[in-house]
């Protein structure tokens, strides 16, 4: 599923805050957000803005997040985190706003990019015949913890890095991507990393893999890395037009020689029967650091054992969960 970076919601609750006369806290999908007290009562429609939702300079309504570069992103207000923002439904001067309809181009909106590729490495789009690697945070579509109840499933940690695809096509060859373009071969972190590992001749025709890409230069290298190095999430074959499950994706990494991503947990059986899937659970699970360093994680990321359909996220049942500690104190 596309995320929607702004659309209609419904505000599910309100809450005081303590020692707050001018703010409360709100329920919409999953997030907390912080709004004006007494804007909003529950069950009232609302304009939600998605974290990372840059919103445009000049209308009024946008002007009080001036000093936030009008960036939405995680905050701390009184002590409450608020995680999006909630604005009535006046900002869009009128007109029919149907809620599956993402607004972002109406009101001007663009979605903030901390990492865009110099164009001189761009050779063209990303390939068609592979999904990108985006990943629907789980506040955004809560429902998805149901369509996971009761089934047997994973937990990867998500590694801060740079996300990039390789895919050996039997038409156009071999084909090195950053999160949004095919790049040129040349003096950038993918193709680096995919001549060290020799990939082109390495991995089979018809795949690809799919994966970030950490160490000196990239983010903060949290990990604490010597050298580049690739640690992969997915395997797609793009002949079946499908992602390996777990159990085959781990074979072909052991085979060709590639590292994944660590995977925390492997929930099966009655504990998968018996496990409680609720926001607050996948928060706290998402918390705690890299292993073998003090650094904070960025999150996680929950698959089931065997590749399900989602039909809340019109695609793969697959969904990350970010560690708001990490959001706070160490995101951009």
């Amino acid at each position: 599923m596309e995320r929607k970076l702004v659309s209609i919601q419904t505000i599910d609750a309100l809450a005081t805050i303590d020692g707050a006369d001018n703010i409360q806290q709100a329920r919409v999908m999953g997030w907390t957000v912080v709004v004006k007290k007494d804007e909003f009562a529950v069950g009232d429609a609302c304009v939600f803005f998605e974290i990372d939702s840059v919103l445009p300079e000049g209308p009024e309504w946008s002007e009080f997040m001036r000093a936030r570069q009008f960036r939405v992103r995680t905050v701390k207000l009184r002590g409450v985190l608020s995680q999006g923002l909630a604005l009535p439904l006046a900002i869009l001067g009128g007109g029919d706003a149907p809620r599956e309809v993402d607004l972002r181009e109406r009101l001007g909106v663009v979605k903030y990019e901390p990492v865009l590729p110099d164009e001189a490495d761009v050779v063209g789009p990303f390939p068609g015949r592979v999904p990108k690697t985006d990943e629907i945070r789980v506040q955004s579509a809560p429902g998805v913890l149901d369509e996971l109840r009761g089934r047997e499933f994973y937990v990867a940690t998500k590694y801060d890095g740079t996300s990039a695809t390789y895919l050996n096509d039997a038409e156009d060859g071999f084909i090195a991507c950053s999160r949004n373009w095919a790049l040129k071969r040349g003096d950038n972190p993918v193709w680096r990393v995919a001549q060290r590992l020799d990939l082109e001749n390495r991995l089979p025709p018809g795949f690809a893999v799919q994966g970030e890409i950490c160490g000196p230069g990239i983010q903060k290298n949290r990990l604490g890395l010597r050298e580049l190095a690739l640690f992969v999430f997915n395997v797609y074959d793009v002949r079946g037009a499908r992602y390996l499950d777990l159990n085959e994706m781990l074979a072909f990494c052991a085979e060709q020689g590639l590292s994944t991503v660590p995977i925390e947990r492997v929930v099966r059986g009655a504990e998968a029967a018996a496990h409680a899937h609720t926001l607050d659970i996948w928060l706290e699970a998402a918390r705690g650091l890299y292993a073998s360093t003090a650094q904070r994680k960025e999150g996680i990321v929950v698959r089931p054992l065997c590749e399900q359909h989602s039909p809340t996220l019109c695609g793969r049942l697959s969904f990350k969960v970010i560690n708001n500690d990490f959001l706070l104190k160490d995101g951009d």
